[in-house]
C-alpha cells in the first residue's frame, strides 16, 4: 500500500520570496507562509493561532512567485511535505520539513500590496497550467544533461 502525501494551505507570506537560480537556471523559491485559525475559548474569548511553514517552489512557479508574489500576498498552495537534514557547523543534526508546492493559486484582489496596476493576468493562476517539466516539484525529477 502507498501512502499519501499531500498539503493544502491558504495563508499569506511572512516576506518576498527568496529566489535563486541553480546549476542549469533552474529556479527555486523559499519564503515562510503563515496559516491562522480562529475559534473561540470556553468562554468565548476569540483565539488566534499562527503556524508557520516554509514553502518551497520549483522552476516555472518560483519564477511566478519572483514575479507577483511579496510579503502579506495571500495564496492557495498544495505540495507535499519533504523533511531534509544536515549537520552544522558544531556536528550537531539538523531537520527541516518544507512544503514542495506543486500548484499555486494568487488569491490577492487586483491592485493589492501597492501593485497599482488593475491587471493581474495571472490571477488564480495554478502550476497546474504549466507543463510538467517547467514545475516540477523536485529539482531532479526531469533534468537530462
Amino acid at each position: 500500500m502507498r501512502g499519501v502525501n499531500k498539503v493544502m494551505l491558504l495563508g499569506n507570506l511572512g516576506k518576498d520570496p527568496d529566489v535563486q537560480l541553480l546549476d542549469g537556471h533552474i529556479a527555486v523559491a523559499k519564503f515562510p507562509l503563515a496559516t491562522t485559525e480562529t475559534y473561540k475559548d470556553k468562554g468565548g474569548k476569540l483565539i488566534s493561532q499562527t503556524e508557520w511553514h516554509m514553502v518551497v517552489l520549483w522552476r516555472g512557479l518560483a519564477e511566478l512567485a519572483q514575479k507577483y508574489l511579496h510579503k502579506g500576498s495571500l495564496v492557495y498552495i498544495e505540495g507535499r511535505l519533504k523533511t531534509r537534514t544536515w549537520d552544522d557547523k558544531d556536528g550537531n543534526k539538523k531537520f527541516a520539513t518544507e512544503v514542495v508546492a506543486e500548484n499555486m493559486i494568487m488569491l490577492d484582489k487586483r491592485g493589492d500590496h501597492g501593485h497599482g496596476s488593475a491587471d493581474h493576468p495571472l490571477e488564480g493562476f495554478t502550476g497546474s497550467d504549466i507543463p510538467p517539466a517547467a514545475h516540477s516539484a523536485d529539482p531532479d525529477d526531469d533534468i537530462i544533461n
